[in-house]
C-alpha cells in the first residue's frame, strides 16, 4: 500500500505496471483510483449491474495486457475511459445481434430490471429517463451519457471518440429530442 504521505499519480502507477516485479502493485493501485468510475460510465451505458461489471472486468483485463501500448499522449483516465466505452459499445451491439425481442419488450424488460435492481432506487422519473436512454442508438446513447452524467465537454469527448466536436453536438441534441419525445410519450399514456 502507498504511504499515505505519497500521493497517487498517474505517472507512478504505469511507473509501476511497466516495472518488472511490480505489476500487480501498480494493477491494485489503478483499480483503487479507477475501478468506480469506470463502473458507473459503463453501468450508465449497459444499465444492468451484472453486465457493468462484466464489461469493467474485460475493460481491465485489456488494461493490464495493453499498459504496455498506452503512450502517454492523453491522461491515463482518458485512455481507460476510451477503452470502457468501446467495450460497453462492443457489448451492446453483440447482446443487441443475440436478442430477437422488439423495442417495446425490451423496454418493459428494462424497466423490470431497474425496478428490480438493488442499486438503483426507482424514482419514476429515473425509469422513465432510462427507458428513454435505452431506445436511443448507441451512438447518441453514448454521447449522451457522457455528456449529461458525466459532464464531459465536447473537446473531451472528441478526443476519446474520435468525433468532430460538431457531430457530437449534433448527437447530444437528437439524443435529448429522443427522450423528451419518449418521456412526452410516457405522460401522454
Amino acid at each position: 500500500m502507498e504511504s499515505k504521505t505519497t500521493p497517487i499519480t498517474d505517472a507512478r502507477i504505469l511507473q509501476l505496471l511497466q516495472k518488472d516485479g511490480n505489476q500487480d502493485k501498480g494493477f491494485r493501485l489503478l483499480l483503487e483510483t479507477y475501478q468506480e468510475r469506470l463502473y458507473w460510465v459503463v453501468r450508465r451505458l449497459v444499465i444492468d449491474h451484472e453486465d457493468a461489471n462484466d464489461v469493467v472486468q474485460n475493460c481491465l483485463i485489456k488494461v493490464y495486457r495493453n499498459i504496455h501500448s498506452f503512450e502517454g499522449k492523453s491522461q491515463l483516465y482518458t485512455w481507460l475511459y476510451r477503452i470502457a466505452t468501446n467495450e460497453a459499445v462492443t457489448f451492446l451491439k453483440q447482446k443487441k445481434r443475440r436478442m430477437a425481442n422488439s423495442v417495446d419488450d425490451e423496454s418493459n424488460n428494462l424497466s423490470n430490471k431497474l425496478e428490480a435492481d438493488v442499486f438503483f432506487d426507482g424514482e419514476e422519473a429515473q425509469v422513465k429517463l432510462y427507458a428513454a436512454i435505452e431506445i436511443l442508438p448507441d451512438k447518441q446513447k453514448l454521447v449522451f451519457n457522457l455528456r449529461y452524467f458525466e459532464e464531459m465537454s465536447y473537446e473531451d469527448m472528441s478526443g476519446v471518440l474520435h468525433t468532430s466536436v460538431g457531430a457530437l453536438k449534433a448527437s447530444f441534441h437528437h439524443a435529448v429530442k429522443k427522450i423528451e419525445n419518449h418521456i412526452r410519450g410516457y405522460e401522454a399514456a
